[in-house]
């Protein structure tokens, strides 16, 4: 059954590529900024309707949440600017692959650390190859 998911997050990575050459362009033709606010916009409204006839939980309750978890938005948007500033720059596989290492070596220290709720997974000698391995390809591609 996990295998469904690790499809799902493959799945999503390919999305992301695809949205990050797409808005990259759309950039180019309506400014970064304007491209990243349009990417939010449409997302809001599509999730907005999906929301309405779909969801389980309450927004009523978002700001009694505690603050640090409201921050995936500011985040999120921070993210997607930057890809549309730099794909343009250094192309799709180039900044993919700088955001996959990112993010591995986020996680890993946040797991590491148990920070933000997450489980403690301890970094060994493994995913430090890994990541070491990660480097390498992006300074093959680069």
């Amino acid at each position: 059954m996990k295998f469904i998911y690790y499809l799902l997050a493959l799945l999503a990575g390919i999305a992301l590529s695809i949205e990050g050459a797409i808005y990259g362009e759309l950039g180019n033709s309506i400014g970064k900024l304007e491209s990243s606010f349009y990417n939010f916009f449409a997302g809001t409204i599509i999730i907005g309707i999906i929301t309405l006839f779909f969801g389980k939980g309450s927004l009523g309750y978002t700001f009694k949440a505690p603050k640090w978890t409201l921050l995936g938005g500011l985040l999120g948007s921070i993210y997607l600017t930057i890809l549309i500033i730099s794909i343009p720059l250094v192309g799709v596989g180039l900044a993919m692959i700088s955001v996959i290492i990112g993010q591995m070596i986020a996680s890993m220290v946040i797991e590491h650390k148990g920070w933000l709720g997450s489980p403690r997974v301890a970094i060994n000698k493994d995913k430090l190859i890994a990541s070491g391995l990660m480097v390498v390809a992006l300074f093959l591609i680069f």
